[in-house]
């Protein structure tokens, strides 16, 4: 069984390696704030991987795109890690304002014209219900 540290350091890793700190912890708060959402899985590791029996139609798209999920950036993985152990100990201020969505600001998915935009932090845009 894969733990919660490991699934929110990949998620951070794949979903947000390139961006500033600030960035790769507001990801890491999305996360959690799904698990903490009764219409989400109730564990990190069950929120990152929901969706992922269908290949493009996961909830975090590293996770269901084909290509292996093994980090290659050691220094870059050693940082996820970093940020999801001061998550999961709440060692962090919510900055996405509670956002249990996001995307890269370069894409449009359908689902964002019904959701209400929390902020906007260097490539994604975080969003919550309306």
């Amino acid at each position: 069984m894969i733990s919660a540290l490991t699934c929110l350091a990949t998620v951070i890793y794949f979903e947000a390696r390139d961006q500033e700190l600030v960035g790769q912890v507001a990801v890491a708060q999305v996360v959690m704030e799904r698990v903490l959402d009764y219409r989400y899985p109730e564990t990190v590791c069950g929120v990152v991987t929901a969706g992922g029996e269908t290949r493009n139609r996961c909830a975090f798209s590293f996770y269901c795109d084909g290509k292996s999920d093994d980090p290659k950036n050691e220094k870059a993985y050693w940082i996820s890690t970093g940020i999801a152990v001061a998550i999961l100990n709440g060692f962090t201020l919510d900055i996405t304002g509670y956002a249990t969505h996001y995307h890269a600001y370069y894409v449009q998915p359908k689902w964002a014209m019904a959701m209400k935009p929390t902020a906007v932090i260097g490539d994604h845009i975080f969003y919550k219900e309306q």
